[in-house]
């Protein structure tokens, strides 16, 4: 990604409008197991497939992909191996809601992408298989063939294109997160110098506080103190107990986690513009375009049926849809 080189176009980039009304639906089902969570009080039940009846934000949509029936003409594009095994093998950092996490039971995968990814398989007549990996392991892992596709709410960037190609699927972009109360007196990104903030390895998150940190001993003031983890849930943690001073972090899971963790008393997002607006991609070996191909035909066969739709709507992110799948969309 390029990164800019004034503070102002630092700060300055917005995505879409209609991004940043992104709002969290409560949908009913049982409550919200948060990363780093544990012992909080928040509830119980396991979302989809799982039981309780705790009054809560996760969305109950097994109907919805049971609903979803094999295109023949789209399986047939399917490169022969994977339709031969049947099985579509997916990497995922299953870190963060509501993107990806794991529900109470601690094993069964939940969330927007997972949702998504499982029913584009089933239009192609694939079962869904995931393996939570290190985000920054993911691209690795699809280079060397140990999983088919990658959906991890990884911004497709210029850059990443040059190793993997991405099937486009959700507009966002990143975020602070600070604790409920705003102790450290954060307003913004031109509010951070000399902060202590965190971030997911190999992320955008990453690469956008190691530039504010750099622009900020530019201008004379203090770096920025970076903790870079392999979780969500580690920052969680460091900035419930006041380790930190914030979180970098996509735009839904800020607003997400704001909203459930602890009853909605943990954490609030920082208003304003959000950071470094791009597409999240569906990540595709570069080796494999007739996967690349009909994994895009799949999802934009469930834009023009409505079940996109209706997925991004269960977990509150229609904000950031997209009118068709885009294959290298991002810059």
């Amino acid at each position: 990604m390029t990164r800019p080189r004034t503070r102002s176009a630092l700060w300055g980039t917005v995505a879409t409008g209609a991004v940043l009304a992104l709002s969290l639906t409560a949908c009913g089902g049982p409550s919200a197991p948060q990363p780093g969570d544990a012992g909080d009080g928040s509830g119980s039940g396991s979302g989809n497939g799982g039981s309780g009846s705790a009054s809560s934000t996760i969305p109950d949509t097994s109907a919805l992909l049971d609903a979803v029936e094999v295109d023949d003409a789209l399986a047939s594009q399917v490169p022969s191996d994977i339709a031969d095994a049947g099985t579509l093998n997916v990497g995922s950092n299953v870190q963060s809601a509501p993107n990806n996490f794991f529900a109470e039971d601690g094993s069964t995968v939940i969330g927007s992408d997972h949702d998504l990814i499982t029913a584009v398989g089933k239009k192609l007549g694939l079962e869904v298989e995931y393996q939570n990996q290190d985000f920054g392991s993911l691209i690795t892992s699809l280079q060397s063939g140990r999983v088919d596709v990658t959906i991890a709410a990884m911004n497709d960037t210029a850059e990443r294109q040059e190793a993997i190609d991405f099937v486009d699927y959700l507009t966002s972009g990143i975020t602070l997160m600070v604790q409920k109360g705003n102790p450290a007196d954060i307003t913004g990104p031109d509010t951070l110098c000399g902060k202590s903030i965190a971030v997911v390895t190999g992320t955008s998150q990453q690469e956008f506080a190691e530039a504010t940190s750099t622009q900020c001993e530019s201008d004379g003031d203090e770096p920025l103190e970076v903790t870079v983890t392999d979780s969500d849930s580690q920052n969680q943690t460091q900035l419930r107990t006041g380790r930190i001073d914030a979180i970098v972090n996509d735009l839904p899971s800020a607003v997400y986690i704001s909203k459930t963790a602890q009853g909605g008393e943990a954490f609030e997002v920082v208003p304003g513009d959000v950071i470094d607006g791009a597409p999240y991609g569906i990540g595709v070996n570069k080796d494999d375009p007739e996967l690349r191909d009909a994994i895009a035909a799949a999802l934009d066969s469930l834009i023009d049926d409505g079940t996109y739709g209706e997925v991004l709507d269960a977990w509150g992110i229609t904000s950031g849809s997209v009118t068709e799948a885009v294959v290298n969309g991002g810059e």
